[in-house]
C-alpha cells in the first residue's frame, strides 16, 4: 500500500506540473523556454534532498537504480510510452535506445564519482562537455563573450579539488561524456519529426533505462525494498531528478539549439547559490555573488541563431539533425 500510495502522490504531481499532452503543448507554446530551463534547473537541486534520506541506507548503485527505475514506473502509468516507441521510425527509436543507455550509465557513473569526491569538482568536469558544445555552436563574437563570462562564473562557484581518488576522476569525467550525450540525444529526440510527443519519447527511453541499470543497481537496491522511508526517498528521487527536470528539459529544447542550451547549463551551480539564498538562508560570499552575476550575464548576453528557434522537421527515415 505504501508504494501504492507513493506512485499516487507522484503522478497527481507529475499531472498537476506537466499537465496532459494537449495541455503540456499549450504551456509550452506561451510559456518561454528558458523558464522551463530554469524550472529543470531548480529540480536538480531539489533531487538531492531526497538522495540524503538515500544515502545512509543504501549504497550508491542502488540509488542510481531506485531514482532511474521510479521514474520509469511513473513514465509507464503516466503515459504508456512504448506506443511512442513502436510508432517511431527506426531512426527515432535507435535515437530513444541509445538515450536510455545513457540515462542508466550517466547516473550510475555520477553517484558513484560523488561519493568519492567532492560534489563541486564533479559538477566541474560535469560541465566540460558543454561547454565544448556551446563553444562549437558560437559563431559569433557576442557569443563567445557569453561563454567566457559563463565559464569565469562557473569557476568560481564550484570547489574544485584534483586530488583524491583517479578511478573516481575516471567515473568523474564517463559522467561529464555522458551528460555530453544526453544533450545531444534528448535534443534530438526533442525535435524528431513523429506524430506522438517528445514526453512519450523521454518515457520510453527512460524505460529502456531501468532495464538497462537492473544489473548494475537491483542488487544494492534490494535492502530498500523492504524500508518504506528508503522507497519513499527514492520515488522522490526519481520524480525530482529524472522526472519533471527532463520534461521540463525537453520542453526547451524544442524551441532552443543545442548551444544554446548547453550555455545554458551554467546555471545549474547559479541556482544552487539563488536556492540556498530563499529556502535555506544561505548568505552567499562576495566571490559567489559575482560568479552569480557573470554566469547569469552570460546567458543574457548570448543571443539564439534565429534558424534555430524552431523544431527541426524531416521526414520519416531520413536521419535527425542535433
Amino acid at each position: 500500500m505504501t508504494g501504492e500510495l507513493a506512485v499516487s502522490i507522484v503522478l497527481t504531481i507529475v499531472k498537476a506540473i506537466a499537465g496532459e499532452t494537449a495541455r503540456t503543448v499549450s504551456i509550452a507554446d506561451r510559456m518561454p523556454p528558458h523558464l522551463w530551463f530554469v524550472g529543470s534547473a531548480i529540480f536538480h537541486y531539489l533531487g538531492p534532498s531526497f538522495a540524503v534520506l538515500l544515502f545512509v541506507r543504501v549504497p550508491v548503485g542502488g540509488v542510481a537504480w531506485l531514482r532511474i527505475v521510479s521514474a520509469a514506473i511513473v513514465f509507464a502509468v503516466w503515459r504508456r510510452p512504448w506506443r511512442s516507441f513502436f510508432a517511431a521510425d527506426r531512426s527515432t527509436q535507435r535515437a530513444m535506445v541509445a538515450l536510455g543507455s545513457v540515462f542508466a550509465i550517466m547516473n550510475y557513473s555520477f553517484y558513484v564519482a560523488i561519493d568519492r569526491l567532492p560534489l563541486g569538482t564533479v559538477a566541474a568536469i560535469e560541465f566540460v562537455g558543454p561547454i565544448l558544445l556551446a563553444l562549437a555552436g558560437s559563431r559569433t563574437r557576442r557569443n563567445l563573450v557569453a561563454l567566457a563570462l559563463a565559464v569565469t562564473g562557473v569557476y568560481l562557484l564550484t570547489d574544485v579539488r584534483f586530488a583524491g581518488d583517479p578511478g573516481a576522476f575516471a567515473w568523474a569525467f564517463a559522467n561529464a561524456a555522458l551528460f555530453t550525450l544526453y544533450i545531444v540525444l534528448a535534443h534530438r529526440i526533442a525535435r524528431a519529426d513523429t506524430t506522438t510527443s517528445p514526453i512519450d519519447r523521454l518515457g520510453a527511453a527512460m524505460i529502456i533505462a531501468g532495464i538497462v541499470i537492473t544489473p548494475l543497481g537491483f542488487g544494492d537496491a534490494i535492502p530498500a525494498l523492504t524500508d518504506p522511508t528508503a522507497l519513499l526517498a527514492g520515488i522522490g528521487v526519481g520524480l525530482a531528478s529524472s522526472v519533471i527536470p527532463y520534461v521540463f528539459d525537453q520542453m526547451a529544447m524544442q524551441r532552443l539549439s543545442r548551444a544554446t542550451y548547453a550555455l545554458f547549463v551554467a546555471l545549474l551551480p547559479a541556482t544552487a547559490v539563488i536556492i540556498g539564498v530563499i529556502v535555506l538562508a544561505q548568505i552567499p560570499r562576495p566571490v559567489e555573488v559575482a560568479a552569480v552575476g557573470l554566469v547569469i550575464a552570460g546567458v543574457l548576453t548570448h543571443q539564439e541563431p534565429t534558424q534555430n528557434n524552431q523544431p527541426t522537421t524531416r521526414t520519416p527515415g531520413t536521419p535527425d539533425r542535433a
